[in-house]
Order: C-alpha cells, then sequence, then structure tokens
C-alpha cells in the first residue's frame, strides 16, 4: 500500500506543455547529458508509440510562437532541454532556441518514427555523433526513463519498469487492485503539506485558464473566450456550469495553443490535471469552502482519475479527460458539495455512461472542447447523484459495482477499441501528404 503523498509525488506533477512532446524533448536532453559537446551531433532519430506519435503530431509546443510537433520539441530537447526539470524540460526555452530547431528540421536532420508494436507511453530517443549513439528510453509513465547508454554500454537502467521479472509495482499498478472505498481512505491522511501542494496546483491551473480568457493572448481555438463573450451578451445563462465550462475550456485553449505557462497535471497528462481542478476549485469558491476542504476534494479527484486510468492505460484511444479526469471530477464535486460516498459512486457511473467512448484523436486545439465538456458534464453528474438521479443499475458497460463498471471501461479502451489510434494516425498521416503535395505544386505553379 502507499500513502497520499506518495500519489501525489507520482501521479499530481506540475508539466509545461503537452505530456507527451514535453517527454519526447524529456528523453532527448537526458540522452544529450552524455555528449561533451552538443554542437557535434549529426542527428536525432525518435521512436514513439503509436498514442505519443498521435498525441504529439499536431500539439502547440509552449515558447515556440505556434509551432507544433514532437519533431520540434525532440530537437529543443538537444538545444535548450533539462533533463533535471523533468516535464518542463523546456522551461528555458528562448526565441533564438526555436529558430535553430527549425533550422534543424528543414535540414531534416531530426526524425520522429511510429513503433507501431509499441503503445502507451514508449519514447526511444537516440541522438548521434559520427556514426555513434546515445539512447535514452522512457516507458511507462511520462518521466519513467528506464535506460540511458552510449555506444552500447549501459550507463543508467532502472529495474522497476514494465516487462521485467523483479519489476517493483508502480503505484498505477497498485492503485488498479485496490476497492474504490480503499482508494478514496488515502484522503484520511492528507496533512498541510499535501493541502499545500494541492492548492498550488489549483494556482497554476487557474492561472492557465485566466491567460487562456485574455483578450490579448491568442489560445488555441479559443472556445473560453468566445463562450465567457456569449455569456456576457446574455445569449446564456450566467450559470455556474458555464463558467466551469469557459475556465475549462480557456485553460486547455491555452495549453493547446503552446502557451509558456506549466499546469499541475494529473495521472501524466495536463489536460486531466485542468479536468480533475478547475470545476473543484470554482465552486469550492463559489461555495465559501476552505483550503483543506477544497484540497481534499481535489484528492479524491486525483485518486478517482488514476484509479480510472489504471484500466484504461496510461495512453489510450478514448479520451482521457472525459473518462478518467471526468470520472474524477465528478466524485470530488459530490464531495465538495458535501455529498457521501455513495453518491460520489453514482456520480462517477453517471459521467461514464455519459462520456464512455469519447474518442482521443491527439493533442490539439479541439481537446478544449472535450475538457470543457468532461467539466461540466461532471458538475451535473455531481448534482444529479446529490439528488440521487443517475445510473445506478446495470446497463450497457455500466455495472451495479463501481470497481466492475471501471473495469469494463478497461475492456472497451484495450480490447474493442485496440485498432482506434492506428486508423486516427493514418487519417492524420494522410491529411499531411496531402498538405505536402498541394504545397509542392504551388510552389510549382508560382515558379517556385
Amino acid at each position: 500500500m502507499f500513502t497520499l503523498k506518495e500519489f501525489l509525488e507520482k501521479e499530481v506533477k506540475p508539466a509545461l506543455g503537452c505530456t507527451e512532446p514535453g517527454a519526447v524533448a524529456l528523453a532527448v536532453a537526458r540522452a544529450c547529458q552524455e555528449i561533451k559537446v552538443k554542437e557535434e551531433i549529426d542527428y536525432i532519430e525518435v521512436e514513439v508509440s503509436d498514442s505519443v506519435y498521435k498525441n504529439g503530431m499536431d500539439v502547440g509546443i509552449p515558447g515556440t510562437d505556434g509551432a507544433r510537433g514532437n519533431a520540434i520539441a525532440a530537437v529543443l530537447g538537444l538545444i535548450c532541454g533539462k533533463a533535471s526539470y523533468g516535464l518542463e524540460v523546456l522551461r528555458d526555452c528562448q526565441k533564438e532556441d526555436v529558430l535553430e530547431a527549425k533550422k534543424w528540421i528543414k535540414d531534416k536532420r531530426v526524425s520522429i518514427i511510429c513503433h507501431p508494436e509499441k503503445s502507451g507511453v514508449y519514447i526511444h530517443a537516440a541522438v548521434f555523433v559520427k556514426k555513434q549513439a546515445t539512447i535514452c528510453i522512457i516507458e511507462g509513465d511520462h518521466s519513467n526513463i528506464t535506460i540511458v547508454s552510449k555506444n552500447g554500454k549501459t550507463i543508467f537502467e532502472k529495474k522497476d519498469f514494465p516487462n521485467t521479472k523483479d519489476k517493483k509495482e508502480s503505484i498505477q499498478d497498485m492503485i488498479g487492485k485496490l476497492s474504490y472505498r480503499e482508494v478514496l481512505s488515502l484522503v484520511d491522511d492528507i496533512d498541510q503539506d499535501d493541502v499545500a501542494y494541492i492548492m498550488n496546483g489549483v494556482k497554476m491551473n487557474l492561472k492557465m485558464a485566466e491567460y487562456g480568457l485574455r483578450d490579448d493572448t491568442a489560445a488555441g481555438a479559443g472556445f473560453g473566450k468566445a463562450l465567457k463573450k456569449i455569456m456576457k451578451e446574455n445569449k446564456l445563462e450566467q450559470e455556474l456550469g458555464y463558467l466551469i465550462k469557459s475556465y475549462s475550456f480557456a485553460a486547455s485553449d491555452a495549453r493547446m495553443g503552446g502557451a509558456f505557462l506549466p499546469v499541475m497535471s494529473s495521472a501524466g497528462s495536463g489536460n486531466h490535471g485542468i479536468t480533475a481542478i478547475i470545476p473543484l476549485a470554482i465552486v469550492g469558491r463559489k461555495k465559501g469552502r476552505t483550503d483543506e476542504e477544497i484540497a481534499r476534494a481535489i484528492a479524491i479527484s486525483h485518486l478517482t482519475t488514476s484509479y480510472v486510468k489504471s484500466k484504461i492505460g496510461r495512453l489510450s484511444p478514448v479520451c482521457g479527460c472525459a473518462v478518467a479526469a471526468g470520472s474524477g471530477a465528478a466524485a470530488g464535486l459530490t464531495y465538495i458539495l458535501e455529498g457521501n460516498y455513495e453518491q460520489a459512486v453514482l456520480a462517477v457511473k453517471t459521467l461514464l455512461a455519459n462520456t464512455a467512448g469519447m474518442v482521443c484523436d491527439g493533442a490539439k486545439e479541439s481537446c478544449a472542447l472535450k475538457v470543457g465538456t468532461a467539466a461540466f458534464e461532471a458538475y451535473l453528474s455531481a448534482l444529479f447523484a446529490l439528488d440521487d438521479k443517475g445510473i445506478d443499475s446495470a446497463q450497457g458497460v455500466i455495472d451495479a459495482s463501481i470497481e466492475v463498471t471501471v473495469n469494463n471501461m478497461g475492456r472497451v479502451n484495450c480490447i474493442g477499441m485496440k485498432n482506434m489510434d492506428s486508423v486516427i494516425i493514418d487519417i492524420m498521416e494522410e491529411r499531411a501528404e496531402t498538405a505536402r503535395k498541394e504545397y509542392k505544386e504551388n510552389r510549382i505553379s508560382i515558379g517556385g
């Protein structure tokens, strides 16, 4: 068993930008630590799982003025990345670094390869100096470096990574073996240090939302600002649910657009952290709850998010914001509105009945829509549960038991949708290839 403090340390961390390209940058940065003169590096090759490939293809990278994708993240990991920063690896990125990174890409000195047999979190980053290679592998978790080697010689090897006989169970493995009641019981041991850490996450994520709502910022597709304007013009009632939605929209808008601000993640995802935290922070403050009451509810939200993620996988064909973090927010909101355990279970099952099967089609602007939907529907599910309404009986993937319900979600994701990522990647690559052909044809037609 583990403590709440241990859980928060492993599952709730600051992250700068989308965690998939962030992990790519981290792997490259760690490999580069073994190179004395980085200027001598000739080439970067990064092999990733289908999920990392998909999520990093179209998403904005912080500090790059709109540049997107795993390739530029990889090169920035070399140029300015610091592995000691973890998932904030690109914290020191400057404009001149971006210009240099774009030149690397133009000169075709970096390649991103999708490994067809790898799923979940897997990154194999190799940097080459005169045909000699230094390699860093990340797997299982976005910051879980398992191997570093140079010219075939192992420099570092983590013995407790997946698929080894002497594997030490991770918290995400252990949490999946507990009952839901056992998982939530960890909150009983919350202390003031935990409260301070959780509330720092509130501060970070609300700051991102407020940035996304500002008139003078370019924030993704701008759904947060648009909803705020609609409410201001009285085209939509200014009620708490839409306030939650606008803030959640805005935070994800800004993050997916590459805002140079960190957020507190949950279960390996910044958008999960936005979904799991912002609705509770807004409702808690509106209802006059203390920091400790808000922190307790957010701890429940994080625990529930990780519990669902333990079944559907760290990266998945279904939208983890809608399914996992939405469940977390539903449970946490029930508690912050003075509900009990049974009502929290009802809220989670109702949320899952609503969002089961929502597809993850990569990280990009439209993620804000899913984050906002998850946050709003979590609030509605909590209100239903407090009125003892919701999906409680066995129907569809929902079971009378919360544990079986979550297991069913895992089966839908891991078995029923196992080919979804490859289909979505095909669609994205076909579109990219069409755009490349059109660009070449246009250049020829104008004499370029």
